[in-house]
């Protein structure tokens, strides 16, 4: 893709050493880590909110950064939150709400995707293609955007400007509304198309199934998206939103996280607090396998639209 690049905007690609182009526009500044953060949870059945704010607890324990937790288990009616409305840079999380967003105006039109949109769907979300995603953001437009996010009581996420996609500022409390509407009748995505994200998302390559399937048991599907950026301040967004079904259990987990020195140091904090919340909700015995992700983690860049 071809830019017309100020020297600033250069001279800011060179420093980060990652061929990335970022956009000059005021990072999201979340609440500032203090100390050992204090997850809450609750839930209907006995004892697992403690033991889960433990693990979590612990699991983020000593680790760089600002982390923010949201789990939701329709099974045991268990939720559990750690800095639920700070905003971060969504990097390509916010994928998987062009897709909704895609679906939502089909179904208000009363059509079906064209082979055209499949195609960008299928690459936005199974590879994270970052020049299917620009397509789809300049179709759908800010305006069916923002409807959707309406629709869907997003009222925390704010589209990025300009069309900076990836500097959408996203919430764990709006990830976990949207996983929920995916994973469960409603109103606002149809049965078909709540399946057609769920079937991306269990289709997301290799390289690219890290973070909230870490620790995941036999037995119990993952859908997943991830996403990861640098930008000059704040360090490395490093994020991921999975569902969960199986082995009786029906849950949701989304873990935000930047001021991060790495990418890796973000992915294993992230697996960390997913192994923690696998092993409380599904206990397994020494002989059963769980899901280990990729130990080579990639995902796309979020790209710099054209001018």
């Amino acid at each position: 893709m071809t830019h017309r690049m100020s020297r600033r905007v250069r001279a800011l690609s060179a420093s980060l050493g990652a061929g990335l182009l970022i956009p000059l526009v005021a990072a999201a500044t979340p609440a500032a880590a203090a100390g050992a953060p204090t997850v809450a949870c609750t839930s209907a059945k006995a004892g697992l909110a403690a033991k889960l704010q433990k693990d979590i607890t612990a699991a983020l324990a000593g680790r760089k950064g600002t982390i923010a937790v949201g789990l939701y288990d329709r099974s045991t009616n268990t939720t559990c939150s750690l800095r639920a409305t700070s905003a971060y840079d969504s990097a390509s999380v916010v994928k998987v709400t062009v897709l909704a967003t895609l679906l939502w105006d089909a179904k208000k039109h009363n059509r079906y995707l064209t082979s055209r949109e499949t195609s960008l769907a299928t690459a936005m979300i199974t590879q994270s293609d970052n020049s299917a995603t620009s397509t789809l953001w300049r179709q759908l437009g800010l305006t069916k955007i923002k409807g959707f996010l309406a629709a869907a009581g997003m009222t925390r996420t704010k589209p990025g400007a300009d069309g900076y996609w990836g500097l959408t500022q996203i919430t764990v409390q709006d990830e976990q509304k949207l996983l929920k509407l995916i994973t469960a009748k409603n109103a606002v995505l149809s049965d078909n198309s709540r399946a057609y994200i769920l079937k991306l998302m269990g289709k997301v390559i290799s390289s690219q199934r890290w973070g909230t399937p870490a620790g995941t048991p036999s037995g119990v599907s993952v859908h997943v998206k991830n996403g990861w950026l640098q930008r000059s301040s704040y360090g490395w967004r490093v994020h991921s939103v999975g569902t969960f079904n199986g082995r009786g259990h029906d849950y949701m987990i989304t873990v935000l996280t930047h001021g991060n020195s790495t990418m890796s140091y973000g992915v294993t904090t992230i697996q960390n607090v997913a192994k923690a919340i696998h092993k409380d909700l599904v206990p397994t015995t020494g002989l059963t396998s769980t899901y280990v992700p990729t130990s080579a983690p990639r995902e796309a860049f979020p790209a710099v639209p054209a001018n």
